[in-house]
């Protein structure tokens, strides 16, 4: 007579295993349990600004870069997840002036009726912000905030530009883009005659405007220039070098591309003052920037690694 077959009815221990660390990171026993269920209720409680934040990026030329932001710090959070801190404790002061702020700002939107939708959205964002940051203080500490110091920071670009901000960065890039195209044009040796922002070309009259700006696409380049610094270098200085670096070539970027639209419009067709290059056509000096910047990133590294190297062999 055969020996019966015995069968393993047993579930899988994986599922259950997760199930447990499922449970165990979000237990209210924990500290970064309390913490995510307090994130869990500030969205909820913000569940409509914040859906119309989404919207507002969605349909906005200049903040659009919005939607990738809590992706992004997400990810660098979990990034760095070996190496944040396992102990945490409670730091009530510091976390008193961000969620003071947060409250301000949350008041502020009840008193003040005449703000525009923009700088509505711009008070939320940063009372969302605030609180967030408080409650990472209060359950998380101060050390794992020094360790997520970046990712936390990053978040302060889900905060709407405000509009007298915005105005005033699109008033003082037009200028400064108009001096570098100024200086391009007599570089090029382009007959021009210039009047504040009006240049007189052969056979055009052109304007600088707000669109000729490009806060857009140098608002991009400053994030990507900061996103890069803090992925790729290590040491406070070049990271602040890159960055800085960034600033002066969001003026170059403009200074060239008012003059390459300018000289195709004067020596090939006219219409590219007004097509899709004019129109549309950001993302290809945004390259170009970013091109000019990715030689100083590999300097900056070298100069870091020699540094390393030398440190090793004098210690």
């Amino acid at each position: 007579m055969s020996d019966p077959i015995m069968e393993n009815t047993a579930p899988p221990a994986a599922p259950v295993s997760a199930r447990k660390s499922f449970n165990r990171f979000f237990s209210l026993r924990t500290p970064v349990g309390r913490f995510l269920w307090f994130g869990l209720l500030l969205i909820a409680l913000f569940a409509k600004p914040l859906a119309n934040l989404v919207l507002h990026a969605a349909t906005s030329n200049l903040h659009s870069y919005i939607l990738l932001v809590p992706v992004i710090s997400l990810y660098l959070i979990y990034d760095r997840r070996d190496r944040l801190p396992r102990s945490y404790s409670s730091s009530p002061v510091l976390a008193s002036f961000p969620f003071l702020v947060g409250l301000a700002a949350l008041v502020s939107t009840m008193i003040f009726s005449t703000l525009s939708y923009n700088d509505h959205l711009t008070l939320v964002a940063l009372s969302f912000v605030c609180l967030l940051t408080a409650g990472a203080f209060s359950f998380l500490g101060q050390e794992w905030m020094r360790a997520a110091a970046f990712p936390v920071f990053f978040l302060i670009f889900l905060i709407p530009m405000p509009d007298a901000m915005a105005d005033s960065l699109e008033t003082g890039s037009k200028l400064a883009s108009t001096e570098a195209a100024n200086l391009f044009f007599n570089l090029t040796g382009t007959p021009v005659l210039r009047d504040g922002t009006i240049f007189q070309l052969p056979n055009i009259l052109i304007q600088v405007g707000q669109e000729c700006s490009g806060i857009r696409s140098s608002l991009a380049l400053l994030i990507t220039s900061l996103l890069a610094g803090h992925l790729f270098l290590r040491s406070a200085w070049t990271k602040a070098i890159f960055t800085l670096a960034a600033i002066p070539l969001l003026i170059v970027k403009n200074g060239i591309r008012i003059v390459t639209l300018s000289l195709l419009s004067i020596y090939v067709d006219p219409s590219f003052l007004t097509g899709n290059l004019h129109h549309q056509g950001g993302i290809l000096f945004f390259l170009l920037a970013l091109g000019i910047l990715l030689p100083l990133l590999w300097l900056l590294q070298q100069h870091e690694r020699r540094r390393r190297i030398w440190g090793t062999a004098t210690s």
